[in-house]
């Protein structure tokens, strides 16, 4: 079904292509393709384009792609064609990856982030990566997120993961953490230093200026008034409290067993869990094939689509884009509401 257009940002998107051994060259072309059934502002592609004709192939897709000199030419170019900005390339063994892959890849990400530094692009959205081999090409970072953290010079922490679907947001305090080691991470201050950071993101960029935040707690039943931890009693209500003291609609501790009902789902915007899986289990479920990754706190929209590289069915035309075109979309709408100017 024709999705309505949103209002054009002021400058196109730019994408990065990921791993081009992976599906974000496929998914990246289909995408295009679909541009107007799914009311996609523009995007340009930095670099990569014979690894996305190849791989647009591989989904019997004719992918026409043009060569740009600069983001702004992409406005003109769209309709017609894929527009790629320079001349980085890979022809890549779709599900094997390797160094000239990774070092595509972390060119196109580096110039895409300088990009949307500098406002020549309206937003970035990012192709998964795979960080190992990133790792081994001197990729020092953890992941994306933290490599657009540094270069907006800012503290990863600062940098939040925010998972966002047609039925469900969800942020994890705590990301990629062991659980034996989530009790000793939560503490007040970090709630409330994400709790702020998300109520000012969801104001800015999705036009909720009164978010309504819901956080879970850590144990079964919200430990059950201590009887199945303190948690709850000792480090979230009291940064509930304080978070509501200083006028943010914040609710909770919530038992996170039931807060995903599809009833209890209209009470808030955005759930704040505990731990990753905590927030991720919840968001797969119910949108898998639109999960989008948003990284809140930077002084620019990053979105992702909330898979990795599946290398396993990369080039067998298996890989849904849904998520592609989602995470391109949210983008560009997040672009439209901070130049419009919606309140931080």
């Amino acid at each position: 079904m024709m999705q309505e257009m949103a209002a054009r940002p002021p400058a196109p998107i730019a994408v990065s292509l990921g791993d081009p051994a992976g599906v974000a060259p496929e998914l990246i072309a289909e995408a295009w393709m679909r541009r107007r059934e799914a009311g996609i502002a523009p995007f340009f592609v930095v670099g990569g384009a014979l690894a996305l004709g190849m791989a647009a192939a591989t989904r019997g897709l004719t992918l026409p792609v043009r060569q740009i000199e600069r983001p702004a030419d992409a406005f003109s170019v769209f309709d017609e064609a894929l527009p790629v900005l320079g001349e980085a390339d890979c022809a890549p063994s779709f599900g094997a990856p390797d160094d000239s892959g990774a070092r595509l890849a972390l060119h196109s990400l580096t110039e895409a982030t300088q990009l949307a530094r500098t406002g020549a692009a309206s937003a970035i959205v990012t192709g998964p990566i795979a960080k190992i081999r990133l790792a081994a090409i001197g990729f020092t970072q953890p992941g994306q997120t933290e490599f657009l953290a540094d270069a907006c010079a800012m503290a990863h922490e600062a940098a939040v993961m925010m998972l966002a679907g047609p039925s469900l947001r969800t942020v994890p305090l705590t990301v990629h953490e062991p659980l034996s080691a989530v009790p000793g991470l939560i503490t007040a201050e970090l709630i409330c230093a994400k709790a702020r950071i998300v109520a000012r993101a969801l104001a800015r960029d999705y036009g909720l200026p009164a978010a309504r935040i819901a956080v879970t707690g850590l144990n079964p039943h919200a430990g059950e008034d201590g009887r199945m931890g303190r948690e709850e009693i000792e480090v979230i209500a009291p940064a509930i409290a304080r978070l509501q003291a200083e006028g943010l609609a914040v609710t909770g501790p919530h038992p996170a067993d039931a807060l995903f009902a599809a009833h209890e789902r209209e009470r808030f915007d955005v759930a704040l869990c505990m731990y990753h899986d905590q927030a991720l289990i919840p968001i797969k479920t119910l949108d898998f094939e639109e999960g989008v990754n948003v990284t809140l706190g930077l002084p620019l929209v990053r979105t992702s689509p909330d898979h990795g590289t599946a290398f396993g069915i990369a080039g067998q035309g298996k890989a849904s884009a849904g998520a592609m075109i989602a995470a391109l979309r949210m983008a560009g709408e997040c672009a439209v509401a901070r130049a419009q100017g919606a309140p931080a």
